[in-house]
């Protein structure tokens, strides 16, 4: 039997997924890394953290499975869409990756957007904001001048982690699209974009498709990770179209909930639809795109909670069940990097409120599923009011949809049906890819109808969702009053 091994780097930690090529999962496993806070802002990840991730996850995985490594036809890495490092002449790091949640960047995008602003939007189909890489490198350039000065090669995430195993610099153009030096018309990178970074395009990497095998495992990664010296790695691509493949969503009108480090509602659709609230991405279904809402901190925010209170998620989950909706006033904002759908407002922060004597552990660990909750729901009403045509069902995607009592509440807040499937995890997508690189699959569709099982549905409890939504007109109001004051800082 031969095998196919997705490899995923996320916000928090990296997911291994092993599958035979008839498309069943033979083994998993996750290795969880830090995310850096250096600063207030700052959202760093250091490089050598990836590279421990994946050297563990590959030799667990063929421990866990027992395969001979030679029988895996192909790798493929996915990770966290323009998360940045950058390297000198010897493609070594500088200092530690910018995250994607990074927002040190607020001035420098603010004079993008005033400058520059409609110019960018008609290249990239989104505003600048301090998620960018466009910004964030213009911030690293006039606040880390002797670092920037020392640039050679620019690195996307899973892009420096897959160098480490082929020695090949390269980039996908999904990847691409997210970086805001990339003309999305044109599909180049775009030399008036990369002069406002002040960068030349020789310093970021060539552009392939997500299924280009790239080059093969070196002698010096197979002894790092246990994989095969020669095993073909293709270029792969970024997180969430992974975990959007792995849930089956590759037809038009198709929807997906993320419940993930960042939470995400897509629509799939045959063209981009450019708007200041949505982030738009070729799928990799040929033809395809999927426009969606972002909400900043989704899973990032219990997992934050869980780190610093303390804590098993189930049993946490089992005592949150025991609380009633609204959680008796108490009322959590996961703006902990700030907000994106709807407001794009890096200056938002977290928030308790309504606390009282009578409020325990379990209330305020509700409260921050709740309060996921609510931003999912205000990125779905923003999503509605745009008029996009998809399904009224949606697939639930993500780590966070392990979650029972996290699922039922989006389905009752959001008041649609939500179906989880065997394995939507982007390391399952990007064993999937590998695939379809390879010619094991013939494209997505193929790969899906092969590899993608229903698991459980989630119907709204239509007593509920009327109490969400009410619990949901107080969490406007008080984003409404606060927002002010986290904007005169």
């Amino acid at each position: 039997m031969k095998y196919l091994l997705g490899i995923d780097f996320g916000g928090g930690a990296s997911k291994a997924t092993l599958i035979s090529t008839a498309g069943t999962i033979i083994a998993e496993n996750t290795v969880e890394y830090p995310t850096l806070y250096p600063e207030i802002g700052a959202c760093e990840q250091a490089p050598q953290d990836w590279i421990a991730a994946l050297c563990e996850n590959s030799k667990a995985l063929l421990s866990k499975s027992g395969i001979d490594a030679g029988d895996i036809l192909a790798v493929a890495l996915d990770s966290a869409t323009h998360t940045f490092l950058v390297c000198d002449g010897e493609y070594k790091p500088l200092r530690n990756a910018i995250h994607w949640t990074d927002t040190r960047s607020k001035e420098q995008a603010d004079k993008l957007n005033r400058e520059f602003g409609d110019e960018i939007f008609a290249k990239t189909f989104h505003k600048p904001g301090t998620i960018w890489t466009l910004p964030q490198i213009i911030w690293l350039s006039e606040n880390e001048p002797e670092t920037f000065a020392k640039i050679k090669y620019i690195f996307f995430e899973k892009d420096y982690i897959r160098y480490f195993l082929t020695d090949v610099f390269c980039t996908d153009y999904i990847e691409a699209e997210g970086s805001m030096l990339f003309d999305c018309n044109t599909m180049q990178w775009d030399k008036k974009l990369c002069d406002l970074a002040g960068v030349t395009a020789d310093m970021l990497p060539p552009v392939v498709k997500p299924t280009n095998i790239i080059g093969k495992v070196t002698s010096s990664a197979a002894k790092a990770t246990g994989l095969s010296e020669g095993t073909p790695v293709i270029c792969g691509t970024t997180d969430t179209v992974m975990e959007v493949f792995a849930s089956g969503a590759v037809k038009k009108g198709d929807l997906t909930v993320k419940l993930a480090t960042a939470g995400r509602i897509c629509a799939i659709t045959e063209t981009p639809h450019p708007d200041t609230h949505l982030v738009n991405y070729s799928h990799i279904a040929e033809g395809l795109w999927y426009p969606g809402t972002a909400t900043k901190s989704c899973a990032a925010s219990y997992r934050w909670y869980r780190d610093t209170f303390g804590g098993d998620y189930k049993e946490l989950d089992a005592a949150a069940s025991e609380v009633a909706i609204g959680c008796d006033g108490l009322i959590f904002h996961p703006y902990l990097n700030g907000e994106l759908t709807p407001y794009a407002d890096p200056m938002l922060c977290g928030s308790f409120t309504g606390i009282r004597a009578t409020h325990t552990k379990a209330h305020f660990t509700r409260a921050v599923l709740e309060g996921v909750t609510y931003s999912l729901l205000d990125s779905k009403l923003y999503l509605d009011s745009l008029n996009i045509p998809f399904n009224t069902e949606a697939t639930v995607i993500g780590g966070g949809a392990k979650g029972k009592l996290w699922r039922q509440m989006v389905s009752d807040a959001l008041g649609i049906t939500l179906k989880t499937t065997e394995s939507s995890d982007s390391s399952f997508g990007s064993a999937m890819l590998a695939g379809i690189a390879v010619g094991v699959f013939k494209d997505a569709a193929d790969a899906v109808e092969k590899c993608v099982k229903q698991s459980e549905i989630t119907y709204p409890n239509n007593e509920n969702t009327p109490k969400y939504r009410k619990v949901f007109e107080t969490y406007k109001k008080i984003h409404d009053a606060l927002a002010p004051i986290y904007n005169e800082r």
